[in-house]
Parts: structure tokens; sequence; C-alpha cells
């Protein structure tokens, strides 16, 4: 017989018999104190002493000011404000070290500045770097952050051009404010809820095969006023959008939504915007005040809306309505799963700089340095010459994943195509996916194989051949298919 265990421990020459007399005594004596209340017999030492897992949420304006450049090289800078940005982000709390992740209704965020968001918030949090995943969403009618390329800039004359320091500086300080805040109101989390629902006639691949049989990547955001890209297959997509909720009992904490697509319907007209993929979100808080809304883009660097979108509000209102309903049918499908336990991984990715003949140092810098360039394209190279640098100091990229037991949430870096969340849910043998895009972003465009062969060229491109190979054995590590040591 295995021994019991008590308040008090048993002397050690009781036996098996010993200690079970002891414990039918010691019940009868003390089942009944003080008029009846029942005291625990549990001894204290093997109760479970993991603290409850704990989730804050929370949120803060980060609406660029007028007169603030839009995509990091969009002539036209901002002349008004259509909706605000937000910033959105929760705390787990309970498992380990705290989780933070935080989506922003930016474009992107890069290099130096993307390690300053993360040692921030992780002061805010009381947790490390690691163990921060903060994203963009990618609208275009919003900034791209890069420090690096900033100061770069700073030195040829283009201060404040790419955006203005004082206001991001003055953004991170009050997320990170609220960040902190939020964590006396944290709230205990019991299950955790997955669900999923396939949206209708939103996502379409770039990836675009013509009447000859040749393959180009020309359908953009709002290509469907031309009827060959309107009438062209959807192509390689993603058609789920995939949820996940915390919950407190039978009380929903937060619903956190992701879908891959390029989230523009139509930019570049200095009209600030969190375009329908934030106004989808509004929309469904406004439906569930109680339940704190987040989304996040999938991996999408080449899945556009273009197929069904014009670039008209009419458009944009369809690609609204349908996303949100999506929302709501997956939140109606939920299955709630006990939340017993937190992990985390992360994986060191190395990602070799572009090959391409105009992206060397020397090239970089000279366009950089060129009065009669137009700014955008200094500010381009600039870009490129701080990912350049910061590749060449073998900066890693964590690849991201929390485990939630039911579910694996991995960020990947920047523009992944959508062949990689494909391939992770591939890979991933005890739990489905749960894919976030547009992590650190100094890569700009991560193609896979596949459209490097055929031909996916672009100026938003500093990642080069090979890539799809290392975010793979990555993948491996941390959805537990690889033992590597490099895995943490």
């Amino acid at each position: 017989m295995k021994p019991l265990k008590f308040l008090a421990p048993l002397p050690q020459f009781c036996d098996s018999m010993g200690r079970l007399l002891v414990l039918l005594v010691s019940l009868a004596a003390l089942a009944k104190i003080g008029g009846g209340e029942t005291i625990s017999m549990v001894d204290p030492s093997v109760r479970d002493h993991q603290p409850p897992i704990r989730l804050a949420t929370f949120k803060e304006d980060i609406t660029i000011p007028i007169g603030h450049r839009c995509m990091g090289i969009l002539p036209q800078k901002s002349i008004a404000i259509a909706d605000p940005l937000e910033a959105r982000g929760f705390v787990l709390m309970g498992s380990g070290e705290p989780i933070v992740v935080v989506a922003l209704d930016w474009c992107e965020v890069r290099n130096g500045a993307y390690d300053a968001w993360r040692d921030t918030l992780a002061h805010a949090a009381n947790t490390t770097r690691q163990r921060v995943l903060v994203c963009s969403l990618h609208q275009h009618d919003a900034p791209v952050i890069d420090s690096d390329a900033a100061k770069l800039l700073n030195e040829v004359g283009l201060k404040e051009e790419l955006y203005h320091e004082a206001f991001h500086q003055t953004a991170l300080e009050r997320v990170s404010k609220s960040l902190r805040a939020s964590l006396s109101d944290a709230q205990s989390v019991t299950h955790v809820g997955i669900s999923q629902a396939i949206v209708e006639q939103i996502a379409s691949s770039r990836r675009v095969v013509d009447e000859t049989g040749k393959v180009h990547f020309g359908r953009g955001s709002s290509s469907g006023s031309q009827p060959s890209l309107r009438d062209a297959p959807e192509g390689e997509i993603d058609s789920a959008l995939r949820t996940i909720s915390f919950w407190n009992g039978d009380r929903c904490l937060l619903e956190l939504h992701s879908y891959a697509t390029h989230p523009m319907s139509s930019y570049g007209k200095g009209m600030v915007s969190s375009d329908f993929v934030g106004l989808a979100r509004k929309l469904r808080q406004s439906e569930r005040p109680t339940v704190f809304q987040m989304y996040v883009s999938g991996c999408s660097g080449d899945v556009t809306a273009g197929k069904y979108n014009d670039g008209s509000e009419a458009s944009r209102a369809g690609l609204i309505q349908r996303l949100h309903q999506a929302m709501v049918r997956s939140s109606d499908s939920v299955e709630l799963k006990p939340l017993q336990e937190v992990l985390f991984r992360s994986y060191p990715l190395q990602l070799e700089f572009s090959n391409h003949p105009d992206l060397t140092e020397s090239k970089l810098r000279t366009r950089l340095e060129d009065t009669k360039l137009k700014t955008e394209d200094r500010i381009l190279a600039a870009m490129g010459l701080a990912s350049r640098k910061r590749v060449d100091m073998k900066h890693a990229i964590d690849l991201a994943c929390l485990d939630l037991g039911s579910t694996q949430v991995v960020l990947f870096p920047g523009e992944t195509f959508v062949g990689y969340q494909i391939q992770a849910q591939a890979l991933s043998e005890h739990s489905p996916v749960f894919p976030i895009g547009y992590g650190e972003c100094w890569t700009g465009y991560v193609p896979t194989e596949r459209a490097f062969e055929e031909g996916f060229g672009d100026s938003w491109i500093w990642v080069a051949p090979g890539s799809q190979a290392r975010i793979e054995k990555g993948l491996k590590a941390i959805l537990r298919l690889d033992a590597s040591p490099n895995a943490r």
C-alpha cells in the first residue's frame, strides 16, 4: 500500500496498516470541529503549488499624427484619421515567467525598434525579452518603425522622414504603462477555447498563372477591377479564421483571431486606418463589450484580398462584413479544454541576407547618400542597409512557440508566405498551430523556395533563398519534433 500523507508526518516505524489506522482515527476525531465545520485532511505538501494561470489584457491608442509617413515609403503622408490605430495585448502569468503577446495596428516594427518594444514590455511585465511576442497587423495606412534605419537617415539629413521618433517613444511608453497597470486586474484562467470558421471571399494568392501558362505575382490588394486578376482562381490560401479564447469558468475573457491575408482594401491616400481587419475587430468588440477582442494577421506575404476587392468603399464594407461573420461563426463553435499548463519554446533563427546584386552594402550606401534620388528610395535603402548590418552582427530572430496544450501559437517573422503556416500545420503532431505573422520584420517578404524559383522579386525583400529550410528546422524544434540543442 502506498503510504498516505497527513498534516503531520507519521513516525518512520509505522507500517502501512498502522498508517491507515491513524488516518481513520484522525478523520473521526477531526471531521467536525466548531459546530460541524469540515476540515481538509490534505497535506499541503502534496497539493499542486503551481499558482493559478492568470490573464491580464491591455490596450492603448497608437494613432500616428497628421503629417506622418505611412508604410515607410508611401509618398502621401497622413492627412486625416479615418479610424484610430490600437495596440492590443495580453499577459499570461502563473506558469513560469510571464508571457506577453501584443498586436499593433502598424505596418511593421523592425531591427532596433523591435528590440526596444520587447525590452520595454518585458520590463513592464517583469519577464524576459524572449517571452514577449510583438507583431504588426501590417496595415499600409500605418507606420513602419525602424530605429536603425532612422539613425542612418538622420546621418544624411533625412530626420523624421521614416517615422516621428518622439511620437514612437511616447506610444511605446503609453503601451508599457497600460500593460503594467493591467497586471493588478488579472483574472484566473481555467479553460482555453479552440475554434475556427471558413472565411468566404476575402483571401486570394498573389500568384496567378496567365493564359500562356506563365506564373506572375501581380495580384495586389485591390485588383478586383481587372478581369484577368478577378477571374483567376484563389490559388494557395488558408481559408480558416482561427480563434483562441481564454475562459474563467463559463465566462469568456478574451478572443484572439488569426487569418492569413494582407489587411488592406485601399491605401496610399493619407487616410490613416486599421482597415477592414481592424474595423471587423472593433465591430466584434462592440457586440461583446465584456470579451476583450484581438486580431492578428497570419502568414500572408503572398495573400491579398485582390480577387474580391476593387478598392471601393463598397468592397471594404463587404470585407468587414465577411470577416466579422467568420469571427462570429468561430466563436459559436468553440470547444473548451482545461488550461493546466502554459509552455514556451523558442529557436534562434538565422536567415541569410539577400544575395541580390543591388543589395550589397556599397550599393545600398550609395543610394542612401544620393541626394538626387527620391526620398522614398533613400528610405528603402536605409531599411535594407539596417537589415544587412543586423544580419552581419549575427542577430537571431526568435522563432517562438506558446504551447497551450490544445494549440500551439507560433510567431513567424516578417511577411512569411502562407505556405509556411500550412507547413507548420502539417508538421505539428499533437495539436493545431495558431499562426501569427509579421513579428520581427527586417526580413520583408519571406518567400517559399517555390516562389523564389518562380521569380518572385520585390524591393521589399531582404532574405536569400534557403530561408524555407532554415524555418522548417526551427519549426521542428519548437513544435517538439526535433531534439535540437538550439531549442530553448
